[in-house]
């Protein structure tokens, strides 16, 4: 995999990372596809709207339908027909997220299923191991992901454990080779919480497994919001500034773009389609709870300024009416819609940034998404 900055303004940019199945142009925003599929969104749709990479869940899959399933039918990118680039995650978020259910030791960590009580064992090795079958694009390394609220000694057990993970994470896959006929890129995950001092030594430890790319994790997991933001900040600074930076799970609109002008390159969230779900579209003006009575008989379009033909096509009447007879078509046309949102937005996002007139078109954004609840 191969990374090139093309043009910079202030401390946003954009960049264009290079894998086997396909370029991708950054900033990007990845929808997750948990298992294997974005919900309700089929493969050529997301093509259709321009998404360049989407996400798997390594622990979801290594469940259902079974990592030997997947490899058995040629990899990830086979198995649900999607021909441009993946990325999966190590498994690690989800497994810390089940605390009640988890045992945590310096060889990994031992859960249960929240399907069928069962007991499993992730380490570093059989992660590397499970991704390697799937087959994505772009893995990520075991890490431990404390809580926002976890004290100072937890936090430095973390990033300790995921400094000796991605040892044992690079030394496995070193001696493993890809199973497909293109090459896997591990990015390292760095922690420490809203530390300096803990996020420096994890940047300074892992980035000598860096190859092409790093990410940022444990954020957006309960600490102060201008906090999040000013770790973001830090670790971009001294963060490598010729790979990709990627901030895990952060996905508000204007989070996104705050992260942008602190240098971040790579976003991924499943808030645009969990929220289509729950009746709640991102429009050109804040976000609409379509389920609300005041749009029984609004005839309106969703959204006149929406890309999408949906956006003009269905008035909010009738989506609402979708929804509240739980008709399938209702979530399909929300969750697409909020998909093509996040999609334009950052097709803005580095159109101003190779205009050079990021920060005042950020500025002014920002300002009117503090008006739109949920933004």
């Amino acid at each position: 995999m191969k990374f090139k900055v093309k043009n910079k303004s202030n401390d946003s940019r954009t960049g264009l990372i290079e894998t086997d199945h396909g370029a991708i142009e950054t900033p990007v925003f990845m929808p997750v596809g948990t298992v294997g599929a974005v919900k309700t969104i089929s493969a050529n749709e997301l093509e259709d709207i321009d998404s360049q990479i989407i996400l798997g869940n390594t622990y979801h899959l290594y469940l259902r339908p079974g990592t030997e399933v997947i490899n058995m039918s040629g990899g990830l990118h086979k198995f649900n027909a999607w021909n441009k680039p993946i990325l999966t995650d190590s498994g690690g978020f989800q497994v810390f997220s089940l605390s009640r259910l988890n045992k945590i030791s310096d060889n990994g960590v031992e859960f249960q299923s929240h399907l069928d009580g069962s007991r499993h064992m992730f380490t570093p090795e059989f992660s590397m191991e499970i991704q390697r079958k799937l087959g994505a694009d772009i893995i990520m390394a075991f890490d431990e992901c404390p809580p926002g609220d976890a004290d100072d000694k937890i936090i430095k057990g973390a990033v300790d454990r995921t400094t000796a993970w991605i040892k044992r994470c690079s030394s496995w896959l070193n001696s493993n080779p890809e199973l497909y006929d293109y090459r896997q890129t591990l990015f390292p995950i760095i922690q420490g919480s809203t530390s300096e001092e803990l996020r420096k030594r994890s940047i300074e430890e892992l980035t000598p497994f860096s190859k092409c790319g790093m990410a940022i994790g444990g954020l957006a997991v309960g600490e102060e919001k201008e906090a999040m933001l000013d770790t973001v900040e830090y670790c971009n600074t001294i963060l490598p500034k010729d790979q990709p930076r990627y901030l895990m799970g952060v996905g508000r609109p204007s989070d996104i773009i705050s992260a942008v002008s602190k240098g971040v390159d790579m976003f991924d969230c499943v808030m645009p389609t969990r929220n289509g779900r729950n009746g709640h579209i991102f429009t050109s003006r804040g976000v609409l709870n379509i389920k609300n009575e005041k749009f029984k008989k609004d005839f309106s379009p969703i959204d006149i300024e929406s890309s999408h033909l949906w956006g003009t096509l269905y008035s909010k009447s009738y989506v609402r009416h979708l929804f509240n007879i739980n008709e399938i078509l209702g979530l399909r046309i929300a969750s697409t819609l909020n998909l093509v949102f996040y999609l334009d937005l950052m097709k803005e996002i580095k159109r101003q940034i190779n205009n050079d007139t990021f920060l005042s078109w950020s500025n002014t954004t920002l300002d009117s998404m503090k008006n739109y609840k949920g933004m």
